[in-house]
């Protein structure tokens, strides 16, 4: 066997290694799932909290609508109730593995929304770095004046008690995040809910039966 050949077989002995793999693909989807579920359960309850007698949507109605202080939307109550909905029910939908990929679309929705009315005009980034490939155009003087808060905290207060489970950051507020979640229910549109642990699965495995309809 010459070089080439030898080269050529142990590659292929490790892809197929690799391709042994596909036989537990079915914890990309879920690994997905259990990452965004909290994410917008916690967007959801933040925004009205419905088994809490404290809490209500008029807030978040009152933001979407006014146009001096707010997002300016049109229907704001409509557009409050929509994005609630989705973010909550959402939320149990992808923890289940229940219609995956249809919940994906108002999820998706949401996020879009997100990034054109509230996150668009801060850039990328969603905390302030100069490191990113795409730093903010304010994002030198906002560490800056971060590296003042800090030399302050570090004379007079208690820094390290302060830092003990993390740095301050000075948050930007951009689009990353909100594109980071579109991209992975841009996934689960596609792939679904992935076999075994969600509900979609069995569901499918039972009722759906191509070409009998």
């Amino acid at each position: 066997m010459n070089n080439n050949n030898f080269l050529i077989c142990a590659l292929n002995w490790c892809q197929d290694i690799l391709d042994k793999f596909r036989m537990v693909n079915f914890l990309v989807p879920l690994a997905l799932r259990l990452y965004l579920a909290p994410v917008f359960w916690v967007a959801a309850n933040n925004k009205w909290d419905p088994f809490d007698p404290d809490s209500s949507l008029d807030p978040v109605i009152e933001w979407f609508g006014n146009s001096e202080w707010g997002l300016g939307l049109p229907f704001p109550e409509v557009m409050a109730y929509l994005a609630w909905g989705a973010e909550y029910f959402g939320a149990i939908f992808l923890l289940l593995g229940f219609a995956v990929r249809w919940i994906s679309i108002p999820l998706m929705t949401t996020m879009i929304v997100a990034m054109t009315t509230v996150h668009w005009e801060n850039g990328w980034q969603a905390v302030h770095d100069l490191m990113s490939p795409f730093p903010s155009e304010h994002a030198e003087e906002a560490i800056e004046r971060l590296n003042i808060a800090k030399s302050i905290l570090q004379e007079h207060g208690n820094y390290d008690w302060l830092t003990e489970y993390g740095n301050f950051v000075v948050s930007n507020n951009g689009i990353e995040w909100a594109v980071t979640y579109f991209i992975m229910l841009l996934v689960l549109f596609f792939i679904g809910g992935g076999k075994y642990v969600s509900l979609d699965y069995w569901i499918a495995k039972k009722f759906r039966h191509k070409g009998h309809c």
